[in-house]
């Protein structure tokens, strides 16, 4: 694996965690992957290896985002939200 697919493995894992932080066990989508590893790149390259820090990074930077990545980050930050709406109510 490239350096440069690694990256993009660990953000698109970050973005993909921070919105779906109640189900940490699902795997990360390749659209945040394939939408988002350039914004990671350009934005918040000083805070990889570090996924926490990515997140923080790219949430902190939302606005700068690429249209298609903060497409993927709000859909998938809906879902997740959904999720625990969910599972609150299942309670």
């Amino acid at each position: 694996m490239t350096r440069h697919q690694t990256i993009a493995s660990l953000f698109a894992f970050a973005v993909t965690s921070l919105a779906l932080q109640t189900s940490p066990g699902l795997a990360f989508s390749s659209e945040a992957q394939q939408m988002c590893s350039g914004d990671a790149m350009r934005l918040c390259s000083s805070e990889i290896p570090d996924i926490p820090r990515i997140t923080a990074c790219m949430v902190r930077n939302k606005s700068q985002v690429s249209p298609g990545c903060r497409a993927v980050m709000d859909r998938e930050h809906a879902a997740a939200a959904a999720s625990r709406k969910r599972e609150a109510a299942a309670r």
